[in-house]
Parts: structure tokens; C-alpha cells; sequence
């Protein structure tokens, strides 16, 4: 069996699009009968500028860990300002469909939240007569409208229209959240065409180990309480009033480590400098490898999102990798994902964008046998969301719509 699967993100970026799509490729590799071939671009997340060792060119091959890769070009630019998003997403998704036409494959898969991924896999699926299955990362477009980066009106229903359309087209849709499943098919998307396969951690990569002490002492950190977060600083995770809250802290202890970056970090960079903070360090983005290393030395996970009924369908893939290294979660999103964080009891919960309660918990998560009990939950949590297993779960689902389609 031959997968295309295409996708927007892939290593060496390190986002949670690109570290899903490779350890699921991973896992189906090692079945002789499975064969993948990934279409991406030219790695680039998230500042819009062509990794060292990359240049932009109309076609590339490579092999990353026995993964056959086909990198393509794209209208590369910062995530910053809609219509240049649009002409990145639409010249990736145009290149890609016309890379596709000319690869051999039973079946084609597209993941968003890059949109456009999966009107490639749809014109590929049309003129091959191959199937194909759309993975539902985020509920885009609505997820741009939340942040503010699209208003209601005409190019946004018409986008809306065409997002019903692929997922009726699709002959899976596979999300990551029960959510999702519920919001398709109150859409009227038939839910027996749904599977849903949810992110987790990679437990050869993430486990409970000691603190990197080399790493506090280099980073200025000694004898602090470390509440941290990694990955993308970006407009939906409402960093201003995180770093509004952090000058009402008054130990001298509590430090927040941000490391990453996205389009929010100079605006929360710049806010943390005029209120004299300091409490808090912004680190730039570090390679996937070094991420345990760096949530060794956190004491605690934070996992913030804006305040909005979107995200309560979203499920952070950060929650399940912080978990497997029993790091406490700090969680501000409302949902599905607030309901495994209690279900497991692997951290505590604040109402998004609130202060008040975001300072109670913090202290709340500070005492030292509570703490604890969410160490034994996030070991519990972390064990029922192997991503091998969830690997495999996908690779089911293919096999069985590829099958359907003889």
C-alpha cells in the first residue's frame, strides 16, 4: 500500500502538525507492506524564513529516517497578515496537487490546519480516482476568525461552503478530538464516515527523568519554581494577559519560562520589558530533540488559549508530551481538553484570560502533596495516549478505506 500524504509542516520544523505527520509515518513505515510519500514545503515555521541548508526551489527529494520526503515551493512569508497566509497556503497546495498527479499511491491523505492541503488531495483524488481522507486538526476556517485574523462576511462563508464540501467528499475524515467528530456532524457530515484519533507523546522520547541542573544554572534559574511553556507563541494563546498576571506575582520563587516563537512574541516580549519583569524569560525556538531536555527543568506545564466556544474543541498536543514527563499541567483552555485533565487529575484548570483564577491556581499547584497526586495522574494520562498506539489506530483506518476502494 502507497500513501501521498500531504502536509504543510514536517521536521526538521517542530511544530505539533509536524511531529504528529512524522511519528505516525514512523510507526506505519516499519510495516514492509506500507510505503508513504510526503509532500511539503520548504521547512520554514514559523518566522517565514528557510531553514540553514534549504533554499526554495521548485522540487527537492530527501530521506529523513527512511521517510521518503518531496519538498516543493512556496510563496514562503511570516505568519503575519491574512492575505500573504492565503498566497503561502494557496501556492503550497497548487504545487502540491500538480507533485501528486505525477506520484504512484492507493490513497492520499491531507492534514490541516493548512486548508489548502486538502483541496490538493481532493483534485488528485478526483483525477486518479484514488481515495482520500481529510485529518481534522483545527477547525479552520473558524480558528482564523477566533484570533481575529478574518471577519464574518462573504470570503468567509464561501470558505466555510467549500470546507462542508471536503468533508462530505472525503472518504474518511479522521479528527483529533471527540469534539470535532460532535461539531461535523451537528454540520451533518454522516458520522460513520468520522474516526477519531487523538494526539499523545511519544514514550521513547518523553519520560519521567531528573532535572537538567547544568540547564538551570546556565539559564539563571536556581532554587526557581518553573512554570513553562513550549512551543508556538502565537495570537490564540493569549499571552498579554499571562504576562499581565505574572507582575501580580509576588514570590520571589515563581519564574515563567516562555520558549519559542510565533507572531505574539515581540508584542509579549515587549509588554514583560515595560512592566520591568523579572520573573519571566523568552527563550527562541530549540530543535525537537532538546524539548525534553528544556521540560526536564519545568516544574510545572502551562497551556494557555484565548478565551473563545472554538477552542473548546482543541486538545494541545503539549499536554500529552508534559504528561509523559510528569510535568504537572497548568491548563487555561475550556473543553475536551479540561475534561482529561480532570478525568486524569494531571493538573489544574483557570478560566482562559482570567487572572484571578490563573494566580489561585498557580499557588493551588505549588503545594507540595497535591502536587504529587498530579504526578501519579499525568503517568496514568500518558500511558493511555501512546502514540504508537494511536499510530497504529490511523493505519488501520487507512488500510480499511483503501481496501473499500477494490
Amino acid at each position: 500500500m502507497k500513501i501521498l500524504f500531504i502536509t504543510d509542516n514536517f521536521p526538521p520544523e517542530v511544530n505539533a502538525p509536524a511531529t504528529r505527520t512524522y511519528e505516525h509515518v514512523k510507526e506505519w513505515i516499519k510495516d514492509k507492506d506500507v510505503e508513504v510519500i510526503i509532500v511539503t514545503c520548504f521547512p520554514n515555521f514559523p518566522h517565514g524564513n528557510v531553514y540553514d541548508g534549504y533554499k526554495n526551489k521548485f522540487y527537492q527529494k530527501e530521506n529523513i529516517d527512511g521517510i521518503e520526503v518531496i519538498r516543493v515551493w512556496s510563496y514562503i512569508t511570516s505568519n503575519n497578515g491574512f492575505i500573504k497566509r492565503v498566497l503561502d497556503y494557496v501556492s503550497f497546495g497548487m504545487m502540491a496537487f500538480f507533485v501528486g498527479l505525477f506520484t504512484k499511491h492507493d490513497i492520499i491523505i491531507a492534514t490541516s490546519p493548512q486548508f489548502f492541503t486538502t483541496w490538493a488531495a481532493w483534485g488528485i483524488s478526483k483525477i486518479k480516482r484514488k481515495p482520500w481522507i481529510f485529518e481534522l486538526r483545527d477547525l479552520w476556517p473558524d480558528s482564523i476568525k477566533t484570533v481575529g485574523a478574518m471577519k464574518d462576511g462573504f470570503a468567509l462563508s464561501v470558505l466555510q461552503k467549500i470546507e462542508m464540501g471536503l468533508y462530505l467528499d472525503a472518504d474518511k475524515v479522521v479528527t483529533v478530538t471527540d469534539a470535532f467528530k460532535r461539531v461535523l456532524t451537528d454540520r451533518g457530515v454522516d458520522g460513520s464516515k468520522i474516526e477519531v484519533v487523538t494526539n499523545g507523546a511519544n514514550l521513547d522520547l518523553y519520560g519521567s527523568r531528573e532535572k537538567d541542573f547544568g540547564l538551570i544554572e546556565k539559564l539563571g534559574l536556581q532554587n526557581k519554581f518553573i512554570i513553562g511553556y513550549i512551543g508556538t507563541l502565537g495570537m490564540a494563546h493569549g499571552l498579554h494577559f499571562i504576562v499581565q498576571a505574572a507582575a501580580r506575582i509576588k514570590d520571589s520563587e515563581t519564574h515563567l519560562l516562555f520558549i519559542g516563537d510565533g507572531a505574539a512574541k515581540k508584542e509579549a516580549e515587549a509588554l514583560a520589558k515595560k512592566l520591568n519583569l523579572k520573573n519571566i524569560t523568552f527563550l527562541p525556538i530549540i530543535p525537537k530533540e532538546k524539548v525534553p531536555q528544556y521540560l526536564s527543568i519545568v516544574d510545572v506545564s502551562l497551556v494557555p488559549l484565548k478565551k473563545t466556544d472554538t477552542f473548546k474543541t482543541v486538545i494541545p498536543s503539549k499536554i500529552f508530551e508534559a504528561a509523559a514527563m510528569q510535568k504537572p499541567i497548568l491548563l487555561g483552555v475550556q473543553g475536551q481538553a479540561q475534561e482529561i485533565i480532570e478525568a486524569y487529575d494531571a493538573g489544574l484548570c483557570f478560566e482562559p484570560e482570567n487572572e484571578e483564577n490563573f494566580l489561585s491556581k498557580m499557588e493551588e499547584i505549588r503545594d507540595k502533596a497535591r502536587y504529587k497526586e498530579l504526578q501519579a495522574g499525568c503517568a496514568d494520562l500518558a500511558k493511555n495516549f501512546d502514540r504508537k498506539r494511536l499510530a497504529d489506530k490511523m493505519l488501520g483506518i487507512v488500510k480499511y478505506v483503501v481496501s473499500k476502494s477494490y
